[in-house]
């Protein structure tokens, strides 16, 4: 990926990334998608598949991190399961406010992700909230930080896809 390339990815989520990342970091993302293991030294297991030690390992995760390469890292859960929600959002953001907005929709913890999109909903985002009760709250809270409407898409169905995204 390109430096150009990376910027314009880490732009549809509104906040650029500082660099672009090298082959070691891109090995590094594509070995943690997908089995991450489970044992007292999982960075130290992945590290020895790539020729690095467990302490090079938590760097450069750190370090794509703090670079906003990656915007996240960590499972995924079935949110539903331990009683809490997941629930498809989206803004219509004039772009004068686009900036404001998304520093004021990201401040929220329970905004898992968030896209700029090509539409009149040109802002989309995840909410996880711990109850059902909690969607409709920060959807609120969220109209209330930024004055914009708040559109919730609630899943009508699930799919299981297991999206790798090679770097």
């Amino acid at each position: 990926m390109s430096e150009a390339q990376a910027a314009a990815s880490a732009g549809r989520r509104g906040v650029a990334a500082k660099r672009a990342p090298d082959d070691i970091d891109r090995r590094l993302i594509n070995a943690l998608q997908g089995e991450f293991p489970l044992s007292e030294r999982p960075f130290a297991e992945v590290g020895a598949a790539l020729g690095l030690s467990e302490d090079a390992v938590i760097a450069r995760l750190q370090s794509l991190l703090d670079d906003r390469v990656l915007t996240r890292f960590g499972p995924m859960y079935q949110i539903e399961r331990m009683g809490g929600a997941f629930c498809l959002a989206a803004i219509a953001v004039p772009e004068a406010q686009w900036a404001g907005t998304v520093e004021a929709v990201n401040a929220f913890p329970e905004v898992a992700h968030n896209y700029r999109r090509e539409h009149a909903l040109n802002m989309w985002f995840v909410l996880a909230t711990e109850t059902p009760d909690g969607i409709a709250d920060c959807a609120r809270r969220i109209e209330a930080a930024t004055g914009l409407v708040v559109h919730l898409f609630p899943k009508e169905r699930e799919y299981f896809v297991e999206m790798r995204l090679e770097a």
